[in-house]
């Protein structure tokens, strides 16, 4: 039997420019750079920063990797959870209200969801947690859970 893992200790998402990168995660998602944890080389050039998401207790690393960022335009590779389908709409006015590009709600199989992305491609998600947890989840085959809402840059699929 594996040990038990205590949670998870940070995601690392790459970016092209951590300055562009920084500036997109603290407008579009509230997110503070926590400076004490910039990481630098040995020649002092930073390559990665710490910011933290209202409401995440997991940590968020943007690491400058451009080659990373390109292979990875369009891939979901982390989605937020949001409390229900009311937080999910606050959600969208306040994208819209920063000018943010974000797909239509979509009904995904266990809840609803918006993909938005950032400067560099990479899609990310924010979806409705399931009342009562994951546990108590039933997949709804009927519901149209799509691979990708296809958000371009800069435009709102709506």
């Amino acid at each position: 039997m594996a040990p038990t893992l205590s949670g998870i200790h940070h995601l690392k998402l790459p970016v092209r420019d951590l300055d562009e990168g920084i500036a997109w995660f603290a407008d579009s998602l509230g997110a503070r750079h926590v400076e004490r944890f910039d990481h630098h080389d040995e020649t002092g050039t930073r390559y990665a920063v710490i910011v933290q998401l209202p409401g995440l207790d997991v940590p968020v690393e943007l690491r400058e990797a451009p080659a990373a960022a390109a292979a990875l335009d369009g891939y979901d590779p982390v989605t937020f959870g949001v409390a229900d389908r009311a937080a999910l709409d606050l959600w969208v006015e306040h994208l819209d209200a920063r000018g943010v590009a974000h797909s239509p709600v979509i009904s995904g199989f266990i809840g609803d969801l918006i993909e938005l992305r950032t400067p560099d491609g990479l899609a990310l998600r924010l979806y409705t947690d399931p009342a009562g947890g994951f546990d108590t989840v039933d997949l709804d085959p009927e519901r149209a859970e799509i691979s990708s809402p296809h958000v371009a840059h800069g435009t709102t699929d709506r």
